[in-house]
């Protein structure tokens, strides 16, 4: 065949009604898995490619997914969204989906380029992130019927796990008990968190973690003398975890550090080494390039996971067109289990 195939070729090669290929390529889920089985073979094997700008005009649809790149996400932690970011770009690729970047300094900003997006027909759906309590952003997109999930979960509302809003996330208590109960296994006791000031969703869910296993293995014991916060920054985790150093009372007062952020283990870090207690373990979170790079223990979040989670919640399993809101009520949340990596630190 001297030419591109056609979407008839497949189907006369398939057995099956042009209708039938159209089905596997816009909605596979309603093919019959055999059926679908055998198109995808033959699409395969003759090398086609469908005429997706031609799907575009059809369809009256865009094909792309809005995402905001987030001004607030800096330094160590920021390349979890850069990481997220990429595996979404590349999952949606293969689904002949695309990815429009765009840029806003808050929430307000960001609700214009919105208005903008929607009034000019660029984009069927967006993927919010860094959501925390009292977010704007999704209830002017529910207000406008715009489809969109959000990374993280709608923190603030009352009953999280039912709400409408579809939402994909990561369990950061699952993480953190990870993360303890593996320091309990190599013979740690006395294990702080390194977290965040509140209010923060995502800082209380990973403190959870950690005060459930605690509180387990103390038999209900006391742990404010082990919870310890402070900005998201490397300075003030190091300054921080100084200060607590210097009011231990002598070894075996602290066996070991589980930390909301790699930023912060990083600064546990550096106190540690200052204070000539590097054989006491810190476990980071997020597995950043430097906890990498440095050999720090840090929990993964899964990012590919978590991708095809956001994916699967706005397209459905295997399809290439955002679904509407009401075909995914019995199946809008995805909360993806995190693990850790496990590293002998290097020298800081």
């Amino acid at each position: 065949m001297n030419r591109p195939p056609t979407v008839l070729d497949v189907a006369r090669a398939a057995g099956v009604s042009r209708q039938t290929v159209s089905n596997v390529l816009n909605t596979p889920e309603i093919v019959k898995a055999g059926t679908r089985e055998r198109v995808q073979a033959v699409i395969a094997e003759l090398g086609y490619r469908p005429n997706i700008s031609a799907r575009r005009l059809r369809t009256r649809q865009s094909s792309t997914i809005g995402f905001c790149l987030d001004p607030l996400s800096q330094g160590i932690s920021s390349a979890v969204l850069d990481r997220y970011l990429h595996a979404l770009t590349e999952q949606a690729t293969a689904r002949g989906m695309r990815i429009l970047v765009y840029t806003a300094k808050d929430s307000g900003q960001e609700i214009g380029q919105f208005q903008r997006l929607l009034d000019e027909a660029d984009v069927d759906a967006f993927v919010l992130t860094s959501t925390h309590d009292g977010d704007p952003r999704p209830g002017w997109l529910r207000q406008h019927g715009a489809d969109f999930v959000t990374f993280g979960r709608p923190w603030g509302e009352a009953d999280i796990d039912g709400s409408p809003q579809l939402w994909v996330d990561v369990d950061g208590a699952a993480g953190s008990a990870a993360a303890c109960r593996h320091l309990l296994a190599q013979g740690a006791r006395q294990i702080a968190f390194l977290g965040w000031p509140s209010p923060s969703g995502v800082g209380e869910d990973r403190l959870n973690g950690w005060r459930s296993v605690m509180l387990e293995q103390r038999n209900q014991g006391e742990l404010g003398g082990l919870r310890w916060q402070c900005k998201d920054e490397v300075a003030d985790a190091q300054r921080l975890v100084a200060q607590q150093l210097r009011r231990l009372d002598g070894p075996g007062e602290l066996d070991g550090i589980v930390c909301a952020s790699d930023t912060l283990a990083l600064g546990a870090l550096m106190a540690l080494n200052a204070a000539n207690l590097t054989s006491i373990p810190v476990i980071g979170f997020d597995n950043s390039p430097v906890s990498m790079a440095l050999g720090i223990s840090s929990i993964d979040q899964c990012l590919q996971d978590v991708a095809e989670g956001t994916l699967e919640l706005l397209l459905g399993p295997e399809g290439n067109q955002v679904l509407k809101h009401q075909s995914n009520a019995s199946r809008a949340h995805r909360l993806i289990t995190p693990q850790l990596i496990v590293r002998t630190r290097s020298g800081v």
